[in-house]
């Protein structure tokens, strides 16, 4: 692991010796690298190659400095070179140079919890293969083997573990009865607690003076041997590594709280299936116990881990010897006489309420908590800082208060301590990014602290080069509502449509039947009235037809009368049927 990959150090380098051979280019760099240490080392500082060439780089990128990368340099300018790396390196009371050093140790020393677990593994494993061999093929069977086998059982587990030496009797009780994880945590995390909470007050008191020299220019002459602002950036980064390693402790405790629970569960488990019983068969034990090794190991991991961070936070302080000599309890004191010292969250409550108004900037899009479903996970540029604070104060660091908005920029996103600041800045985003590089090149630590991985990707720490093609775009939500009309277009359902050929013949059947049926209906004496019927017939119309002749045809009237049936005397009567109709022919 180291800060610069030299392959990538390297090749810029190599753009300031294009007419040289890429070997004869690099052996030009080493040496410059070589020569830069021993320098160093006949004052008495001993300084590793990855200390040199990330200084290197930082001495080329500050344009003050007058390094002209287009051009190959020639030996003046390696003589310059090297005597501006060794005066930096060199300025022990410079916070500047404290925190490259913080910078460089950090990411040589830490790793992802999953890398560092299985790195362990490995060298675990090469390391005691030897030993476990040993007690494999052991086939002791008097005590005293059996004696010597357990011993080297113990240390097997002793230096698996990583507690200490086998020889050691205290060491070898922690390792039959570990409690070790019990203690350590909460040790561990109260002591990154309160390293912590002293970073913080100490970035608060830097911040507050330097507001207070925004307000009156005279202090700034007085104050600038002090280097107050390279000061600011040193504790903001200490502040920074004691999140991200107590980030991992509180992962730890979670993990050691859920084997705990599974190593209680699986021990009663085995005393229920053995309970009294003289013999139990392997097949119902063995998985407890392999379970119960497993666990054992879980437990040495992370007890090791704890360990290796523990470790890593009492080296970082190390790194921070530069304030006590610089800015004395004493200085402090009087210059913050007047001045209120803000902490982070009081600023960002603060401007709670004057939220950015979206409706403002329509070319720009605003993400805020209400709309964005992983609004917390989002990635911030220059680690949650306010941009136009800092490109705008020439390095003020400011937190950004998220809760008023966050700007989305080409796939960005920005915060800002208020909402004249964000206003300000989405005027001209790209003049404000291009300031807050410019100010990075003076300052060669910015690189890493601020995240601006994208702008000198040959300065990527090993530890967040994971993270530079991670992008979380965020999930926007609102509330919306939709109405739909009963009927758009008219109904296509055909509600005769009938998938059962049994259902049609059915049917059809009752068709069948339906034409041989006649429709009746009666009327009584006691409904007639209850109700109006009507009915409708169509009316006659006259019809004609023509043929291909004039025809016509007459009927004879029929004249038909009965006699007799008036005038008799008789009883009886006796009519006579008298048909007096017409022929045809004489119609």
């Amino acid at each position: 692991m180291e800060l610069i990959s030299r392959s990538s150090f390297f090749s810029m380098m190599r753009n300031s010796h294009t007419r040289m051979p890429p070997t004869q280019a690099e052996s030009v760099i080493k040496n410059i690298i070589r020569e830069i240490g021993q320098e160093c080392a006949a004052h008495g500082e001993i300084v590793s190659e990855t200390l040199v060439a990330f200084m290197v780089k930082a001495v080329v990128l500050d344009p003050s400095n007058g390094f002209n990368m287009d051009r190959t340099l020639i030996k003046s300018d390696v003589q310059k070179l090297v005597k501006h790396c060794v005066t930096r390196l060199l300025d022990n009371k410079n916070p500047s140079l404290d925190t490259i050093k913080m910078q460089v140790y950090f990411d040589m020393n830490y790793t992802s919890r999953e890398e560092f677990l299985e790195e362990h593994h490995r060298v675990l494993e090469s390391r005691l293969g030897s030993v476990m061999r040993e007690i494999t093929d052991n086939r002791a069977c008097a005590r005293e083997e059996l004696e010597s086998l357990y011993r080297k059982i113990v240390s097997y587990v002793l230096l698996r573990s990583g507690l200490g030496s086998p020889t050691d009797i205290k060491i070898v009780r922690e390792a039959t009865v570990p409690a070790i994880l019990h203690e350590a945590i909460p040790a561990t995390t109260q002591h990154i607690d309160s390293q912590l909470q002293i970073a913080q007050e100490q970035a608060y008191r830097y911040t507050a003076i330097l507001e207070k020299v925004r307000q009156n220019p005279l202090m700034s002459v007085q104050l600038q041997p002090y280097m107050l602002k390279e000061a600011l950036y040193n504790v903001r980064q200490y502040e920074i590594f004691l999140q991200i390693i107590l980030s991992d402790i509180i992962t730890c405790a979670q993990e050691v709280e859920m084997m705990i629970k599974k190593l209680g569960a699986q021990l009663e488990q085995l005393k229920m299936i053995v309970k009294s019983k003289t013999a139990v068969p392997t097949s119902q034990v063995f998985p407890i116990f392999i379970a119960l090794s497993n666990l054992w190991t879980s437990f040495q991991d992370e007890t090791v881990l704890i360990s290796v961070l523990s470790n890593l936070t009492s080296h970082l302080e190390a790194f921070l010897g530069a304030h006590e000599l610089l800015f004395p309890e004493k200085v402090l004191r009087g210059l913050l006489d007047g001045v209120t010292v803000k902490t982070d969250v009081f600023r960002m409550r603060e401007q709670m309420e004057d939220r950015v108004n979206a409706e403002d900037f329509r070319k720009l899009e605003w993400l805020f908590p209400e709309t964005t479903a992983n609004f917390d996970k989002l990635l911030l540029q220059y680690r949650g800082f306010c941009a136009y604070t800092f490109a705008t104060t020439d390095g003020l660091l400011l937190p950004g208060n998220s809760a008023i908005g966050i700007l989305k920029y080409k796939d960005k996103y920005y915060t800002f301590n208020s909402r004249d600041a964000a206003y300000s800045f989405a005027e001209n985003p790209e003049n404000y990014i291009n300031l807050i590089t410019e100010k990075a090149k003076k300052n060669a630590e910015l690189i890493q602290l601020l995240e601006l991985h994208q702008q000198f990707e040959t300065l990527i720490p090993y530890s967040q080069v994971k993270d530079v093609d991670k992008h979380i775009k965020p999930i926007t939500k609102c509330e919306s509502g939709t109405q739909t009309d009963t009927h758009i277009l008219p109904p296509t359902i055909v509600r005769s449509y009938e998938w059962n050929e049994w259902e049609l013949r059915r049917k059809a059947i009752k068709l069948a039947n339906l034409r041989q049926k006649v429709t009746h209906s009666v009327q009584t004496d006691l409904s007639h009235m209850r109700r109006e019927n009507g009915s409708q017939v169509y009316s006659s119309k006259d019809a004609s037809t023509q043929s291909m002749k004039e025809g016509s045809t007459r009927v004879p009237r029929p004249q038909v009368y009965i006699a007799g049936l008036r005038g008799g005397r008789a009883k009886t009567t006796c009519g006579v049927k008298v048909n007096l109709t017409r022929a045809i022919d004489e119609t």
